[in-house]
């Protein structure tokens, strides 16, 4: 039986794009690194939430985790948070491309771990620092200088073997 080339396009085609697939799904996010890693963190420009004061990313080592009432993986997050806000941690909450409402209503049902929280309605505080979807998570030090981008929801997992080293980094030690 011979095979026309016609029959031949669409296997070539399907193996090529699996190629690409195994190749993205074998690429591990952790390991982008940001251009602002040892840089001072852009500005926020941001709107408040109500009752919370202005966000301040300098003086103590502070995370800013960008975050959304929409986002399954925000949720999986949170009481990692949580728990680092009851170890005196100072997080700073980026709201990003929420509804108001629901961001209140998430924070009301899961608890609050932030010390501030700001709204980024527009998104552009994400492009600034270049976010590519939420949750992202970064770690900087007390002159605000960023010191770990982490993409991804954080895990008991990725908390000690990412996070806390990042945090004894920027503490200097």
């Amino acid at each position: 039986m011979k095979l026309s080339p016609i029959a031949i396009v669409p296997v070539v085609a399907l193996s090529i794009m699996g190629v690409f697939l195994w190749g993205m799904l074998r690429e591990n996010p952790d390991e982008l690194d940001s251009v602002l890693t040892g840089r001072p963190a852009p500005t926020l420009t941001i709107d408040p939430f109500e009752g919370m004061p202005e966000p301040e990313l300098t003086g103590q080592v502070t995370l800013v985790n960008f975050w959304a009432s929409w986002c399954g993986p925000c949720r999986v997050e949170h009481p990692v948070l949580m728990d680092l806000a009851d170890e005196g941690l100072a997080i700073v909450g980026i709201n990003y491309k929420d509804d108001p409402a629901n961001a209140q209503g998430f924070l009301a049902e899961l608890g609050n771990p932030y010390t501030s929280v700001g709204a980024d309605n527009s998104g552009r505080t994400g492009i600034d620092w270049g976010i590519y979807g939420v949750p992202e998570t970064f770690v900087l030090d007390a002159d605000g200088q960023i010191i770990l981008r982490f993409p991804g929801p954080v895990t008991q997992s990725a908390l000690e073997n990412r996070i806390r080293p990042a945090i004894a980094e920027a503490a200097g030690g």
